[in-house]
């Protein structure tokens, strides 16, 4: 038996008032996806238990089968992790995004523009983090470069007690009241400010503006964690695994987790992302020898932040057309093999960020088809089946043992 988990990121939803009503889910052409709905379990599932902020790292601990309340430590250790950072067990680590904000004077009175200052290359980012660091590096803080808008600050020694925001849940607001809050996080605060005086005039962001973008003006802490570690997949779960991801979270929790890091050219963070690209790796790794392959993309989520309807529907019929398509084509010249879709949470269109709410799933076994009532995936139709997993966590073993 083979298994695939096919994961888009915030890709379930709330009813879209231009959608008549319905959500980018319903909307979206998926008959690949849709013609396996009356052949399996779909149902909905809690990804982010009580107690924890809806965010991709707690909710794809738990589609990846580990208990957050046992093995999270935080968002950023898991991206440094895959950046390939040196960490000791002393560390605190800080996401640290390249935002764009507004020009009003002084800092405290700016709005968040842009938390990804316009998906930002990573070759611009990686020149700007390069400017940044000889002013932010001492025998406290190391900053690292990371891809597109996502980076990492590490402080030696240091105390994860600080109240940050992730700056995708405070689009057009004011930033005052989401500064860094707590002991000792006017340090933090410094340094935005610093790197505000910094990046606004710097080459780069003034390129940026010169062609219509929104520059990179201010770094953006977040995500404070402290030594991440998580059980070996195989050793929990007896399975040789790999996971496809282009973000540093994902792999970071694959890397953490003892899993392949699968590269495929051409994957990024968003709805242009190589799907085809993904799914013949998939297939690939599984001929080859390896029992579990997730594949993560993040698409409908970067369009559910940035309120984009149009291409969250787009990212979903390309997962279905380009990814499960491609794999039931390839896996039924393998053998049996087991597949679950599903998000890891919802982004809605009308919030423009994470909520904890159950995600739908689909879990589709070829050697032993399940005689759903569902005639289609998306929230509606999990939601009337009434079956609900209450922990995450215990799909994966859902999963594995059928």
């Amino acid at each position: 038996m083979k298994y695939v988990i096919v994961l888009g990121d915030g890709m379930a939803d709330y009813p879209v008032p231009s959608l008549g009503g319905k959500t980018p889910l319903a909307i979206a052409r998926k008959p690949h996806i849709d013609a396996l709905a009356p052949l399996s379990e779909v149902g909905r599932m809690v990804t982010v238990p009580n107690g924890f902020a809806p965010g991709s790292d707690v909710a794809n601990l738990s589609v990846m089968g580990y208990d957050p309340s046992e093995s999270y430590s935080g968002r950023s250790p898991l991206e440094a992790v895959s950046i390939g950072i040196p960490l000791k067990e002393t560390d605190v680590t800080l996401r640290c995004n390249l935002v764009t904000l507004s020009d009003e004077e002084p800092y405290e009175k700016k709005r968040m523009i842009d938390y990804s200052s316009g998906e930002i290359s990573t070759e611009e980012a990686a020149e700007l983090i390069a400017y940044l660091k000889p002013y932010f590096d001492d025998a406290i803080f190391r900053l690292y470069a990371g891809v597109s808008y996502r980076h990492c600050l590490v402080v030696d020694h240091g105390k994860a007690i600080h109240e940050f925001t992730p700056p995708h849940d405070i689009s057009d607001l004011p930033i005052h009241p989401y500064l860094p809050k707590g002991e000792g996080s006017e340090v933090f605060l410094d340094l935005m400010k610093r790197s505000y005086e910094l990046l606004n005039n710097h080459p780069v962001n003034q390129k940026r503006i010169a062609e219509g973008k929104n520059p990179a003006n201010s770094v953006w802490f977040w995500g404070e964690g402290t030594y991440p570690k998580l059980e070996n997949f195989e050793e929990k779960y007896g399975l040789k695994a790999g996971v496809i991801s282009a973000v540093d979270l994902v792999r970071g929790i694959g890397l953490l987790a003892g899993m392949k890091v699968i590269p495929v050219e051409g994957i990024n963070g968003n709805y242009d992302t190589n799907f085809l690209g993904k799914a013949e790796a998939a297939a690939k790794a599984l001929e080859e020898g390896l029992d579990l392959v997730y594949i993560h993309m993040e698409g409908p989520d970067e369009c559910g932040h940035h309120g984009d309807v149009k291409h969250k529907i787009y990212s979903i019929e390309q997962i279905d057309d380009k990814v499960v398509r491609v794999l039931k084509e390839r896996l039924e010249k393998i053998g049996p093999y087991t597949m679950l879709i599903c998000p890891d949470h919802p982004t809605p269109i009308v919030k423009r960020t994470h909520v904890s709410d159950p995600v739908p799933y689909l879990l589709y076994r070829s050697d032993r088809p399940y005689p759903s009532s569902a005639t289609a995936y998306d929230e509606e139709e999990a939601e009337k089946t009434g079956i609900f997993v209450e922990r995450g966590c215990d799909m994966m073993s859902r999963l594995i043992k059928g």
